[in-house]
Order: C-alpha cells, then structure tokens, then sequence
C-alpha cells in the first residue's frame, strides 16, 4: 500500500433512527442510519412498509384523493360509451326485427284471399 493515500480506519459509532447504537469501524468516527438489524421488518418479522422519502404517504393521498373525487377514469368513461353504443345497436337491430315482422305479416294478411263467410 502508498503510504499517505489512505484514510484513517477509526472505530465508529452507528446510531439508528430508533435509538440502537453500535460500534464498528470506518473511515468517519459517526454514523447515522435509518434501519438497523433491531428495527428492520426483515429481522423483525413485521408488515411494515419502510418508507425514507415519503413516497408511501404521497401514494395513499393520491389514492384517498381518486376514490373520493366523482370524476371516472379514462377507462371507465370509455367502457360506459362503448356500453352505450353496444345497447344503442342493439335497440337498433331489435326495432329492426320488429319492423322486418310487422311488414311480413301484413304482407301475408294482404295476400291471402278473404275466408266467405257462411250466411245464416
């Protein structure tokens, strides 16, 4: 090793968010740390979502904010106006049906001879 490049390993004293503190060694004589083995879900067995920059606050308000605003998605706009069209081609082809019906039976009533009626 050049001597005089290096930097000084000194001990260390590592202190966590919640309090733990330590002693190991590094090139700076304090450290601070968000996790620690005796926080950390990891080691802890908990369900906790570990969240350093506010990213998990900012998600539940956008969240909180959607389901409480009446305004529907893009998508849901697009399914309620295929929704309409389909039903609209459907009244469409229905009425249709009923038109193509009505036409055959008073072309059938129209071309049949009249039944005599028996004198009494």
């Amino acid at each position: 090793m050049k001597a005089g490049i290096h930097p000084n390993y000194v001990e260390a004293t590592v202190t966590c968010a919640c309090g733990n503190t330590f002693t190991t060694r590094s090139t700076k004589p304090n450290l601070r740390t968000d996790l620690c083995n005796v926080c950390h879900p990891f080691y802890t067995g908990e369900q906790r979502i570990v969240d350093t920059a506010g990213q998990v606050e900012r998600f539940m308000r956008r969240v909180e904010a959607a389901a409480g605003s009446s305004r529907q998605s893009k998508r849901q706009t697009r399914l309620a106006a295929r929704a309409e069209r389909d039903a609209q081609a459907r009244r469409g082809a229905a009425e249709s049906d009923e038109t193509a019906t009505v036409e055959e039976t008073s072309d059938e009533t129209a071309a049949a001879p009249a039944e005599p009626v028996a004198a009494s």
